[in-house]
């Protein structure tokens, strides 16, 4: 196709735009009438012309049962008929009639000596049930050929390496102007540079050719960075019109020259994508397509051949209109639209209003630039090589003409990622160091500088990665009341906990029931310690709760019934150590319990351990109770009962030993260097979380039979990797095209240890290698891989007051149907951030049946919509760049929570705890305190330390969740904090959460 070079949006648009009825009235009735279908048969059509007496239409058209892929024909308006013309084998694309004969010209891969193995496979992945969003393909066995109308005699008019296509005949049949990239191949013949953009973009190669009508006289006629194309003779066969895209690829413009390429004009300045230009038969101004109505809105206008005035917008339908080509007579206009009832892209026509079109052009203003207003247009203007205006280059950031994103290389980066190698991407894994070096090997490949440990790419994080039993190390003896002392083995009769302290104890047994202190009055409360003294005893309790409570009281119970809140409740009582039983009426009745890792593995102060039914039955043995009926009345909550005894004559010899199994997580970090004049805020990041969840050791929501299987995490977040590597690389572009225009440095970093608890941003927030004072706005990434009907969120935007405009601003060229939500306290690695006085806002498509299961898989992403993402948040990042006021922060209160959120959560304080601080920190270090919530307004800092709350002493994260449950709406209560290294106790008065 001659003119689609932006692979991400006529995919896009062509594809996806709402159905709608055929028009003839509104604000396009003033330059069309009787607008109709032209093509219906084939998946789809697209690009035609016509003959030269207006009698024939040539086209082309996906309508072969055996060949997916486009091939020409011609339709006659004289009587209907069709005919191909092309030879039904390869790819076929751009035809047109020759003058004064009955040829034709198009180009095709039917040479190529495996073409009918692509349409097999094509074919094979039709039928398979999916389906590729539309892309042009710039392949390099295309060449021009002609042939009769009826498809005879084709001759080869082109033979060199690399695509030869978009051609078109001069007025007179003698010419034939044509896009080719051969000067890309030889590849090893490019430059360093050339050759790294050969791989993610080749149409920027692409440059307009002339020749004799027989092939012969080959001569180049641009020499423009970036891609030109879609090139046609005007009327009157002096000039040539085409569209050249900047050496970025992101926006175009519609030019003219004369045939040996001298006097090039510029007619438009949208700073969008401008392409398809075609002169109207009078010479007096040309149509094209542009999508300066939105990013996702393609529209015809018409400019004067002078470029002298403001191109004036023709078509007024949401969706796609574009390749628009006249008749000879001028007329009619045909174009291709996806206006159709199955919102398929096929041919239109209507009668075209040539008066109306010259009034309007007539009564347009002078042209301005896309920028500053200043006036350009007319013979006076300084005709200059586009990328040495402000409009036509890589440096025009707020107008779009930055290197752009594509779908195809987004889809590179996360097929790698996202592929069974990786197996997952669990933090400190073999998959996970292969994603890592990818990402950095990508980074360097941007021309980022590295900026972790050593001058390398990483910065490596601590992190508890499992438990193991240390065998040696633990023991279990019973001594029963008749003097019997029996051994028992670990892993087979008792095993310790991942929470267990590790110690060595001996005591007397008690035994207390489920070991439950639930508040309450007496009806709803429970406290298994009433009248019972465990101090430095042995306490041997329960798992779960009673079972044959009603449903409502088992889900009050089962909030406290944790085997960790249950050992911080044995702990607080005095007790030296803890065993648990599952019991004889419980679920998996008397087995162990599994040594699980439960990610924060700070001890619970004593140690733990799991009992099987044989231990239990030698701690009762000869006690004159039973566990059996001593469950059955306990499960009743028979108020009458004595459920909770000492085990008279019976000690406990235990000693635990665990293991807790250190590893190293990585952060893939790098950078462009602030400018020298930077203010106070040097940087701003762009970060998104690299690490999944394995085979689904953490948060899996798989289905039955999917179990164990790899969680390829394609949108959580290879997407947002993806994004993140890409716009390192338009950035970087950008920035080496422009030096001096921006005010920032730009940090790019892909982080790990995100879904066991934001580790790694979190890590980098405390040991940053530039101060975050330094740190002007962080942009993140996080499951960006699913746009859906055109809703793109933006997250944590009350962060700044200043986002609001910025993202309205860009998003007139985006597109985006936007959910702009001000909570910046997110379960995404913003919360590293915004606590550090950072403002951030994050990037987000919604979540999905597929998420956190197997079924994440490439496949299941919009390539397309991930672009216009990665687009639009580049336009956002250049915008904050060439600022020199740094964004406000705003701190921000706390959102009201819907209902239901936090079900077992009763009291809020709006502490923001560190998940990353290492366990060997007493207590729980906050990393911030969310904006007027209890602990504000108490006076609590970020880097405190929580050690005592309530009365309870707090080791760890779980003990203070657990303490939280026990207090009262709207009484004070005391905490105890570690501040600098002293004790400091505040007053606080918890909320009721909403």
């Amino acid at each position: 196709m001659r003119t689609v070079i932006f692979l991400f949006v006529l995919a896009a648009m062509i594809n996806a735009a709402p159905a709608v009825p055929l028009a003839g009235d509104g604000e396009e009735a003033a330059y069309f009438k009787n607008i109709r279908q032209l093509t219906y048969d084939g998946k789809r059509a697209g690009e035609g012309y016509f003959s030269p007496d207006g009698n024939y239409f040539i086209f082309q058209s996906e309508r072969e049962p055996e060949n997916p892929f486009y091939q020409i024909y011609v339709l006659s308006f004289l009587d209907g008929e069709t005919n191909r013309v092309s030879p039904g084998t390869g790819k076929t694309t751009c035809a047109f009639f020759q003058p004064g004969t009955d040829d034709v010209l198009f180009a095709s891969t039917h040479l190529d000596p495996d073409a009918v193995k692509k349409q097999k496979e094509e074919l094979d992945f039709r039928a398979s049930g999916k389906e590729r969003r539309y892309s042009w393909d710039y392949d390099e066995h295309f060449d021009i050929f002609s042939a009769n109308r009826a498809g005879t005699d084709f001759v080869q008019l082109t033979a060199a390496t690399g695509y030869d296509a978009e051609g078109a005949y001069s007025p007179d049949g003698s010419k034939i102007v044509f896009c080719s990239m051969r000067d890309a191949y030889p590849p090893e013949n490019l430059s360093d540079a050339d050759q790294k953009k050969l791989e993610y973009d080749i149409s920027y190669f692409g440059e307009i050719y002339i020749m004799n009508a027989d092939g012969t006289d080959q001569k180049r006629l641009t020499d423009w960075p970036g891609y030109d194309g879609g090139p046609f003779f005007t009327a009157d066969g002096e000039r040539i019109i085409w569209r050249h895209f900047g050496a970025d690829g992101a926006t175009a413009e519609i030019y003219t020259m004369k045939l040996d390429g001298s006097d090039r004009r510029r007619l438009t300045d949208f700073g969008s994508m401008c392409w398809a230009p075609y002169m109207h038969p009078t010479g007096e101004y040309a149509i094209f397509t542009t999508n300066k109505q939105g990013f996702a809105n393609f529209e015809l206008y018409i400019v004067d051949s002078a470029g002298e005035k403001e191109p004036v917008r023709v078509t007024f339908t949401d969706g796609f209109d574009g390749l628009p080509v006249y008749s000879p007579d001028g007329k009619r206009l045909a174009w291709t639209g996806n206006r159709t009832a199955n919102e398929s892209s096929q041919l239109f026509i209507g009668d075209w209003n040539h008066t109306a079109a010259l009034e309007a052009l007539e009564a347009s203003p002078p042209r301005t630039s896309a920028d500053a207003g200043e006036t350009r247009g007319g013979h006076n203007a300084p005709w200059l090589h586009p990328d040495e205006t402000s409009h036509g280059g890589s440096g025009d950031a707020e107008s779009g003409t930055t290197a752009a994103l594509s779908a195809a290389s987004l889809r590179a980066h996360v097929e790698f990622l996202a592929s069974d190698d990786l197996e997952g991407r669990m933090t400190g894994t073999t998959g996970a160091k292969k994603a890592g070096d990818y990402i950095a090997r990508k980074f360097e490949a941007a021309g980022l500088q590295p900026l972790g440990d050593k001058d390398k790419y990483f910065q490596e994080f601590p992190f508890t990665s499992g438990v193991k039993v240390e065998k040696k190390k633990n023991k279990l003896e019973v001594t029963t009341t008749e003097g019997q002392e029996i051994e028992f083995n670990v892993e087979e009769d008792f095993i310790p906990l991942a929470f267990s302290e590790n110690a060595d104890v001996k005591g007397e047994v008690v035994f207390a029931g489920y070991g439950l202190r639930v508040p309450g009055d007496r009806e709803t409360g429970y406290d298994s310690y009433t009248g019972l003294d465990v101090t430095d005893k042995i306490v041997v309790v329960l798992r779960y709760v009673p079972e044959d409570v009603e449903m409502d009281r088992r889900q009050q119970l089962n909030l406290y019934a944790g085997l960790r809140y249950k050992a911080m409740q044995a702990r607080e009582n005095g007790a030296r150590a803890l065993l648990v039983v599952t019991g004889p009426n419980s679920p998996n009745a008397g087995e162990l319990v599994n040594l699980k890792f439960d990610q924060s593995l700070a001890s619970s102060g004593i140690p733990v351990a799991s009992i099987s039914g044989n231990v239990a039955s030698a701690l009762f043995a000869g006690t004159g109770k039973s566990l059996q009926d001593t469950q059955d009345e306990l499960d009743q909550e028979n108020p009458h009962v004595e459920g909770v005894f000492a085990l008279e004559g019976v000690t406990v010899d235990l000693a635990t030993g665990v293991k807790r199994e250190k590893s190293k997580g990585r952060n893939v970090v790098g950078y462009l260097p602030a400018p020298d004049g930077a203010g106070e805020k040097k940087y701003l990041i762009l970060g998104a979380h690299y690490d999944h969840i394995g085979h689904g050791e953490i948060g899996s929501l798989a289905r039955k039979g999917e179990e164990g299987q790899i969680h390829n995490g394609a949108d959580d977040n290879a997407s947002g990797t993806s994004v993140v590597i890409e716009l390192a690389r338009a950035i970087t572009a950008e920035v080496e095209a422009n030096p001096g225009k921006y005010n920032y440095g730009f940090i790019f970093a892909a982080w790990s240890g995100e879904e066991m608890g934001i580790i790694g941003s979190n890590y980098f927030a405390q040991n940053p290698p530039v101060s975050l004072e330094e740190v002007g706005a962080y942009f993140n990434f996080d499951m960006v891989g699913r746009l859906r009907d055109n809703k793109l969120s933006l997250q944590g935007t009350g962060s700044s007051s200043e986002w609001v405009k910025i993202i309205e601003k860009k998003n007139v060229v985006a597109g985006f149907n936007l959910s702009i939500q001000d909570d910046p306290y997110l379960p995404t690695d913003v919360t590293a951030f915004y606590p550090k006085e950072v403002p951030v806002v994050s990037f987000f498509t919604g979540s999905h049946e597929e998420y956190n299961r197997p079924a994440d898989d490439a496949e299941t992403l919009d390539y397309d919509g991930m672009a216009r993402i990665g687009n639009y948040a580049r336009l956002m990042v250049l915008d904050v760049a060439r600022r020199t006021e740094p964004l406000d922060y705003v701190k921000v209160p706390r959102e009201k929570e819907k209902g239901g959120s936090r079900a077992g959560m009763r009291a809020y304080l709006g502490t923001i705890p560190d998940y990353a601080s290492s366990d060997e920190i007493e207590g729980v270090l906050l990393s911030g305190v969310r904006a007027d919530g209890p602990a504000d307004k108490a006076g609590l800092l970020g880097g405190d330390i929580i050690v005592k709350f309530a009365g309870l002493d707090i080791q760890n994260i779980y003990d203070y969740t657990y303490a939280l449950d026990a207090i009262k709406i709207g009484e004070p209560v005391d905490m105890v904090v570690l501040r600098d290294g002293s004790e400091v106790t505040i007053s606080i008065v918890p909320e009721a959460r909403k």
